[in-house]
């Protein structure tokens, strides 16, 4: 067994239910215990098992690709990779933070591999994609936060698989413009960095991070990228926020530039997670689609199981002819 495979296995998810000593009834409200864990009926998915699926775990298996879809438990892993897609992460599969609703493992990332950019490129072309999205942990041990390996995949991506549309969901570089500015220069087709949670929830749940300064990363990837770069965010509901408070996150999102919004609701990785205050219903999303439609977002996806790399292909127009199936690579 290789060290990789054997820290994964022993890896335990330390508490991120109560950051920092925090009272989480304060901010997440007093209900935030009478839910219990049983989902409404409209999460019910098929467990996945597929031809397509099984093809797709071989293939990420074989190239020691890591995936979102497996280190995030995503409910929508057998309906994606039955279909094609599926989302990789790149720069290893440890993260230098501890967001409260995230089941990514978390400590001092070890993984620094030169030919990883070639490897997802390579599986890109393999696959055939007409719309890859990459991904990655944040790691701010990093001199330059990981720009350097995320401009060399894009870079391969593009020379590797030129028909395929690229697709990138970064973190916030912590801010800086110089490691953003070096992935743009590649010139990604979206660029996408994920809000989360509205404003008043960071605290909680998105420690090390701040509202703002996402902002004003989408906003400069906007300014960086000109027409050529669409800008997307996505929001979780379901840790206590309104539905005006959702709205207004939107407005913000659109006053910087924002395009694609997807929203999706919130589900407990385990009970070492932030807890599930209420389950939105789905007409609940059907409002918050419409608001957000009524802001001028060109593209809007809401929904119980609307993830932000969920369907990543219809939410952008695909003008590249000649490509296969549908995937995600991050």
């Amino acid at each position: 067994m290789s060290e990789q495979s054997a820290g994964r296995r022993e890896h335990k998810t330390r508490s991120r239910a109560n950051p920092g000593g925090m009272d989480v009834l304060k901010v997440l409200g007093p209900d935030v215990h009478a839910l219990r864990d049983r989902k409404p009926h409209w999460f019910k998915v098929p467990a996945p098992g597929g031809a397509g699926y099984r093809r797709l775990r071989g293939l990420i298996r074989d190239e020691n690709l890591h995936t979102v879809c497996q280190e995030a438990a995503c409910p929508n892993v057998g309906d994606c990779w039955e279909r094609g897609t599926a989302t990789f992460m790149i720069l290893g599969d440890t993260c230098t933070r501890r967001c409260g609703f995230c089941n990514v493992k978390t400590g001092k990332p070890t993984w620094n591999d030169p030919l990883e950019p070639a490897r997802v490129a390579r599986s890109i072309a393999r696959m055939a994609l007409r719309h890859a999205v990459i991904t990655s942990v944040d790691r701010d041990d990093l001199p330059d936060y990981g720009a350097g390996i995320w401009a060399a995949t894009i870079r391969m991506c593009r020379r590797q698989a030129p028909a395929t549309k690229i697709e990138v969901l970064t973190p916030d570089f912590r801010g800086q413009e110089m490691p953003l500015a070096k992935v743009l220069a590649e010139r990604p087709d979206v660029f996408n960095h994920n809000l989360e949670v509205v404003p008043r929830l960071y605290p909680v749940a998105r420690r090390g991070s701040r509202w703002e300064r996402s902002l004003r990363v989408l906003d400069n990837a906007k300014q960086m990228g000109g027409d050529e770069v669409t800008t997307k965010s996505g929001l979780m509901v379901g840790l206590g926020e309104t539905h005006d408070e959702v709205v207004d996150a939107l407005g913000q999102l659109r006053e910087h530039g924002v395009q694609v919004i997807t929203i999706g609701q919130y589900l407990r990785p385990t009970e070492r997670h932030l807890p599930v205050v209420r389950y939105w219903h789905p007409d609940e999303f059907d409002a918050l689609e419409q608001a957000g439609k009524a802001l001028g977002f060109d593209h809007v996806a809401a929904g119980p199981l609307v993830r932000s790399s969920y369907h990543a292909d219809e939410h952008v127009t695909q003008e590249r002819p000649g490509v296969g199936p549908l995937a995600v690579i991050a």
